[in-house]
């Protein structure tokens, strides 16, 4: 369906077919800059936004995910649809929607109960909450069909639909730097042991120093190993980063470690952010432990 007229584009309200997959939309929402509020009670929905309106500068953007789980919500949404625009708020509705053999194989697979459950077992209550949000779904911007999606197309989906067919999400990439005695980051997607170059430890005029250093950078990188690795650690991501933005991922963590964290694995994670210069990709670096003696 077609965006319609007027829509402010800050606010979404995620509904639909419990199953269908809302949770995914709000976490992609969520990676997207939205402020995500999930089953909120109908009561509270003036009081909130009067406090978000009053919030502008802290939450530009928020994401709204209502559905039967809240009670109140499949019997009174017209009263939430007009609650928000008595507030200025005309949001953007996406609704989610699936088979119901689809729907009843993956609760099977979950064991989770269904909300409408005690309306008389789960194809009774599939049926029934489709026929309450039926004219919900009407009034909705977006309908997504997650029937034939995995997670990673829903998510490819929704990112298409809030920045435009022509316009691909830049794959956040993390390196870090850290010292193995400190610990593995236990946000790291991949982790590279660098400890196998010489040391600048051992070098009086570099200990003081660390990989952000010219100096250190030069003794670490001018290793004919050195280099040999970071040729390939670039010609290995330059391969990976668009397999993990067809699979959807946002974010990918690379972790480089050294004995401390403060020469080697810094010098390394600072040649390889240099060394991906590619626009497609936005790179962060962070080097956690060299400041640590």
């Amino acid at each position: 369906m077609k965006r319609g007229p007027g829509k402010d584009h800050r606010w979404i309200l995620v509904t639909g077919l419990s199953g269908a997959g809302k949770t995914t939309a709000l976490k992609v929402l969520e990676d997207e800059g939205y402020f995500p509020i999930d089953n909120l009670p109908t009561a509270l929905l003036s009081s909130l936004t009067k406090l978000l309106k009053k919030s502008k500068r802290h939450f530009p953007k928020v994401v709204l995910g209502m559905d039967a789980r809240e009670k109140g919500f499949l019997t009174h949404y017209e009263q939430v649809l007009r609650t928000l625009h008595e507030a200025g708020v005309k949001p953007r509705i996406f609704y989610l929607e699936c088979r119901p053999e689809v729907l009843i194989r993956r609760y099977s697979e979950s064991r989770r109960p269904h909300p409408m459950a005690k309306a008389g077992g789960l194809a009774r209550a599939i049926a029934e909450e489709t026929r309450q949000l039926a004219p919900l779904k009407e009034k909705a911007d977006l309908v997504f069909d997650t029937s034939s999606m995995s997670i990673h197309l829903l998510k490819q989906a929704i990112r298409v639909e809030l920045r435009g067919k022509g316009k691909k999400p830049r794959l956040l990439v993390r390196l870090v730097s850290f010292g193995f005695k400190h610990g593995l980051p236990s946000e790291a997607d991949i982790v590279l042991d660098v400890r196998c170059f010489e040391n600048p430890y051992f070098v009086p005029r570099l200990k003081r120093l660390d990989g952000r250093s010219p100096a250190v950078q030069r003794f670490v990188l001018g290793q004919k190993s050195a280099q040999g690795f970071l040729k390939q650690t670039l010609k290995l991501l330059k391969t990976l980063l668009p397999l993990y933005e067809k699979e959807g991922k946002s974010q990918l963590t690379v972790a480089f470690g050294c004995t401390g964290g403060r020469h080697r694995s810094v010098a390394i994670a600072e040649a390889v952010k240099k060394g991906l210069k590619d626009r497609r990709w936005e790179s962060r670096i962070e080097h956690r432990d060299a400041g640590r003696g």
